[in-house]
């Protein structure tokens, strides 16, 4: 038996690393009986078959997973953003970076484009909430190497709606890779989806980078959220905040004496974020907890 890590899954294959080379696998029936799906970044143990395939037989412990993207073990999620043609809605950050954040996964914010838009307004709101960004132009290298030392030796996923960069970026940082990208659509103003599934890729500084399919507002799994009262601790700036407001059980939407409004009211946590954390929180109230993930 032989260990590894699935970098790639693909109509029920999954291709393993162990080191030294890569194995297509199949999963054994008894995954499915225990409700078990292998992720892209899962370590598995597997068998080597005779004719070079192998079979997947046990799934180590994950120290996370993501339904979207479908990816496990990440220590770090870079959220590529844009203030240039398409331009992200900040929710969509909040929203990938709360979940991310409840799952001890750590988020980097990586502003593509800057050569066609500085996007200052997006990196004084993710600098003000904690996160580390960086402004950078997969077009032009600019800030490419800085995000190369952030993400050296980790396991990491880029993602993002779609549009934004993902795969330029990737390609950037490693030219050989050659992922496909595709222009962004003027009347729409949105990228199509270049990338049909994740896949792990080894750069030359020692990192597992996922590329993943692009994402909207309107397609995001609901049920990833954690519950409504655990959501305030994954808005890394209310922390300083919380216990201090009027009401124990301040939930921090339009009470009286609150503690992360009133911070809000100073500028201290940016309108943005907090206007995120409100429908946040209505779709969190929403999800009953069969559903949660």
């Amino acid at each position: 038996m032989a260990e590894g890590i699935i970098r790639k899954a693909l109509s029920g294959f999954y291709e393993v690393d162990d080191g030294q080379s890569l194995t297509t696998c199949r999963a054994r029936g008894k995954h499915r009986h225990k409700g078990q799906s292998p992720l892209v970044g899962d370590r598995v143990r597997f068998t080597p078959l005779e004719d070079g395939s192998g079979a997947i037989d046990e799934i180590l412990p994950r120290k996370n997973e993501f339904t979207r993207p479908a990816v496990a073990n990440i220590d770090l999620l870079v959220v590529v953003a844009s203030q240039a043609v398409p331009v992200t809605d900040p929710f969509l950050i909040d929203r990938v970076a709360c979940i991310a954040q409840a799952r001890n996964c750590d988020s980097l914010i990586c502003v593509n484009k800057c050569d066609l838009a500085q996007g200052e307004d997006l990196e004084d709101i993710y600098t003000r909430a904690g996160f580390p960004v960086i402004r950078l132009s997969a077009r032009t290298g600019e800030g490419v190497e800085r995000l190369r030392r952030e993400i050296s030796g980790k396991v990491c996923a880029f993602t993002g709606n779609s549009g934004v960069g993902k795969s330029s970026l990737l390609n950037a940082l490693e030219p050989d890779m050659d992922l496909a990208t595709a222009h962004i659509s003027q009347k729409l103003g949105r990228g199509r989806h270049t990338t049909r599934h994740v896949e792990l890729f080894r750069l030359s500084c020692g990192a597992l980078a996922a590329d993943t399919p692009g994402f909207s507002s309107f397609d995001a799994d609901a049920a990833e959220l954690g519950r409504k009262e655990e959501l305030q601790y994954t808005f890394r700036e209310f922390a300083p905040y919380l216990g201090k407001c009027r009401f124990q059980d301040c939930a921090h939407l339009k009470e009286k004496g609150c503690a992360v409004l009133e911070a809000v009211r100073a500028g201290k946590i940016p309108a943005s974020r907090h206007q995120s954390y409100l429908r946040l929180y209505e779709q969190a109230r929403a999800i009953p907890d069969w559903a949660r993930k």
